[in-house]
């Protein structure tokens, strides 16, 4: 069978593994190992002769070359942002694609065969239209995306925690270039299920490396009285020198930077940069940032119902967790050392491998994973409210079904708006599209009955469903990757959730006024004009509708208006109908007193009108 590779690709670094002789081999770069190991940096240029540069070559020449080179395309996947390249157009996968392109050139010439099959890897966070982009970028690349699976999970993988044989909990800690994820997961039963997910969407590894930068500036100028930080071909100097010294001081000491010709004073000539870093010195000047780790870890371990005593495994994921400074800030906080044998660069790449292997047939092994939805899927429903179908967090594959009906009389067609997100108003959520079941046949508002199913597939690509349960006309669409959703807006809309909770409740209490008091008012003058036309007086008939009046008058305004309103309604009609049943009953008491009058001539016949009057009172009530 044709063997199947497993991608990491990344914001910063990509990578990718094969199953070789049973265990998974990190796929070399043609161009070798880089600062970063065997990962390659996920740069992308064109050169101005047209040339394509992907991975360490790109990098280099990012100096001389900005405007045509481009690096960290996975923040923009799922959205409908362009790349403006010397004259042409390129969309985030179509960038990604390139990526994917070198990692298929690069596996072809290690493996020596065809490869056209892949397994992914991406965030938790990953929506719908991110995984969407994901995938078209392999198939752009040239590449069956076989498999999408979320990165912890992958990593988890590659530690191989799914051969312990135990039930356990595992916290997955994955700090890249630009961003903290903390993922927690349970393992049991051979069960990988992901619980919780949390992070810092502007915090990584680069925050450091900037750290470092303005160190390195403030003790040049303190020696040489010269200020680079506006000199733009210094700086990108001083940024790799400082990226460099950073990964240096994750396994020796101490380190020296030296740049030579840095900057030139015609007065005093050429100026060098020398200057020596110890590992002291950068755990003092990264130590702000690990500390920002902290809420991450304390959120997703809240989230998943724990408390830091469940977590069994700790796995450690990104280049910054090298860092033995990192290594043991997570150790401290969690009570419990990290694990350790698999080089946190190249991890979910390897995990990726070991997931394509059980696919290929070439892994042995009965683990099954179990992904779970970023945010709240649901419709928009009378009122712009929205209605929830599959909760934040829940395990996937899965499908979930509910049956609505119209909000007008003679509606023939419906508009099925879905929306992702926390807030309980859908205009406060992302769209993810929206599609029309039409040719209804007409009937009154209440009456058809619409079921909306939302399945999801272990991909997490979402496909809905609305069928007519009447006459079984059925519509449906699969989520394309056009939404502007990012992990910052993911970010911000669990934070809005809670920040705007108040406000939310108020505009829903609202909204299920105002609709309660529409339909209220629609049975009323159903009764009104119809049902009990004849049956109330003109007085009943006048008071009711001035009533009703008052209330569409009042639809619009703030709930401590419209409730008012709405209860007088209520009462007037109470009123009225528990005068019409009164008036009910005492007929009936006349009719019975007619019939005791007849008892003693036939006390049997009146045993008989009387249960037979007992059971149609029960009907019609």
């Amino acid at each position: 069978m044709t063997k199947i590779i497993g991608i990491d690709l990344g914001t910063s670094n990509s990578a990718a593994a094969v199953i070789m002789g049973g265990k998974p081999t990190i796929i070399p770069a043609a161009e070798g190992a880089t600062v970063g190991g065997k990962a390659f940096p996920s740069v992308v240029a064109f050169t101005k002769t047209g040339e394509l540069l992907v991975g360490e070559p790109a990098r280099r020449q990012a100096v001389t070359n900005p405007d045509s080179t481009i690096a960290a395309a996975k923040r923009k996947m799922g959205t409908d942002y362009i790349y403006k390249i010397q004259d042409k157009n390129y969309k985030p996968q179509q960038i990604s694609a390139f990526i994917l392109q070198k990692i298929k050139k690069d596996a072809e010439a290690f493996i020596g065969e065809p490869v056209d099959k892949a397994v992914i890897t991406v965030p938790a966070y990953f929506d719908d239209n991110q995984r969407q982009a994901t995938k078209d970028a392999g198939t752009i690349a040239g590449l069956d995306v076989v498999r999408i699976i979320n990165e912890p999970t992958a990593a988890s993988l590659a530690f191989g925690l799914d051969k312990t044989n135990q039930d356990m909990k595992i916290l997955v800690f994955d700090f890249g270039g630009g961003t903290l994820d903390v993922t927690i997961m349970e393992m049991g039963g051979g069960v990988f299920e992901v619980l919780s997910t949390s992070g810092d969407t502007q915090l990584g590894g680069t925050d450091m490396d900037k750290v470092v930068v303005d160190y390195i500036l403030d003790e040049f100028k303190k020696k040489e009285g010269v200020d680079l930080s506006k000199d733009t071909t210094a700086m990108a100097r001083i940024r790799e020198a400082a990226e460099k010294a950073k990964i240096e001081l994750s396994t020796i000491m101490e380190t020296d930077i030296n740049l030579p010709f840095i900057s030139h004073d015609p007065s005093s000539g050429a100026k060098n940069l020398e200057l020596r870093i110890t590992r002291a010195k950068l755990d003092e000047l990264i130590r702000p940032i690990i500390q920002r780790c902290k809420p991450s870890l304390e959120k997703a371990i809240a989230d998943a119902k724990l408390t830091k005593s469940d977590i069994n495994k700790i796995v450690m994921v990104g280049g910054p967790t090298r860092m033995p400074s990192v290594k043991k800030f997570v150790g401290e906080v969690l009570g419990k050392e990290p694990e350790s044998g698999v080089d946190p660069m190249e991890a979910v790449a390897v995990g990726a491998a070991i997931q394509a292997g059980i696919i290929a047939g070439d892994v042995t092994s009965d683990i099954v994973l179990l992904d779970v939805t970023p945010l709240t899927l649901g419709i928009e429903t009378l009122g712009g409210v929205r209605e929830p179908l599959i909760e934040r967090n829940t395990t996937i594959p899965t499908s979930k079904s509910k049956v609505f009906t119209t909000a007008v009389d003679n509606q023939t067609a419906v508009t099925i708006h879905i929306v992702q997100g926390e807030r309980p108003m859908a205009s406060d959520n992302v769209s993810l599209g929206s599609f029309n079941l039409t040719d209804l046949p007409p009937a009154p508002r209440g009456i058809p009955q619409i079921e909306v199913k939302f399945d999801i597939d272990a991909n997490g690509i979402i496909n809905v469903a609305a069928k007519d349960l009447g006459t079984k006309k059925e519509a449906k669409i699969t989520v394309s990757s056009n939404s502007k959703l990012s992990k910052e807006e993911i970010e911000k809309l669990k934070e809005d959730a809670e920040k705007f909770s108040d406000e939310d409740k108020k505009k829903k209490e609202k909204i299920d006024l105002k609709n309660e008091s529409e339909s209220f008012i629609y049975t009323v003058e159903k009764l009104v004009n119809h049902d009990l036309k004849d049956k109330i007086s003109q007085e009943q008939g006048i008071k009711i509708s001035e009533a009703v009046k008052e209330v569409k008058e009042s639809l619009d305004r703030e709930i401590d208006e419209l409730k008012p309103k709405l209860d007088t309604l209520k009462s007037i009609v109470n009123e009225v109908t528990t005068e019409l049943y009164k008036n009910v009953t005492t007929e009936s008491d006349s009719t019975q007193q007619n019939s005791g009058a007849n008892e003693q001539q036939d006390q049997n016949n009146t045993q008989q009108n009387s249960e037979s009057h007992s059971t149609d009172e029960t009907k019609t009530y």
